[in-house]
């Protein structure tokens, strides 16, 4: 049987489907470690976590049982979502890759003004305190505080990881976009072909 067969892009797409359900495992496994250790407190930021897991756990369900059963509906739904998430990825990873270090600044400043919770986790993990200044009267956890030593502001912190963190999350998301437009098309040539194991009358 050759590779373009109708077993061999089944194989394919279960395989691809195992490798997005491991990812979306993966993911909430990575929350719920973080929780459990006290590296993040902000429910915010887990449920976003959490939520991307389970989004992508479904639509790997939905592909798998559709790649097993040759289901034609599902083939369709697992084929458009695939889409529609490989264009907010690619779009996203390349904004990732296309930033500025200005860009970086003052994005990092807008999270941090909006994220409190995250804010005190960035804060206790990192030992500073604010983002460009820290005022006196704000609450930071960091240790520098309970020892009375000088806290460093947590901005040049930050950005000194900022673009390396915002290239490795869009280097993975390009990834990730061309393997789900790998499976778009696996996708799309496997709804046209025949299971040589049906009756050909009976097959939609």
């Amino acid at each position: 049987m050759v590779c373009g067969g109708f077993a061999c892009s089944k194989n394919c797409l279960c395989a691809l489907n195992l490798l997005y359900t491991l990812v979306s495992l993966l993911l909430i496994g990575i929350a719920a470690w973080g929780i459990g250790f006290g590296l993040i407190s902000s429910l915010r930021v887990v449920g976003v976590v959490i939520a991307v897991g389970i989004f992508l756990f479904l639509i790997a369900l939905v592909g798998l049982i559709g790649a097993v059963k040759h289901h034609q509906v599902l083939l369709f739904f697992y084929m458009i979502i695939l889409l529609l998430v490989f264009i907010v990825q690619f779009s996203v990873s390349c904004a990732c890759l296309a930033l500025n270090q200005e860009q970086q600044g003052q994005l990092l400043e807008v999270g941090w003004n909006n994220t409190a919770s995250a804010r005190n986790d960035i804060q206790r993990n990192l030992n500073c305190c604010g983002f460009r200044n820290f005022n006196p009267n704000d609450t930071c956890l960091a240790s520098c505080v309970k020892s009375n030593h000088p806290c460093l502001s947590c901005a040049p912190i930050i950005e000194e990881y900022a673009g390396e963190v915002l290239r490795f999350v869009g280097g993975i998301g390009l990834f990730f976009s061309f393997t789900e437009i790998l499976g778009v098309w696996l996708t799309y040539r496997y709804r046209n072909q025949k299971d040589p194991r049906a009756n050909p009358s009976a097959f939609l």
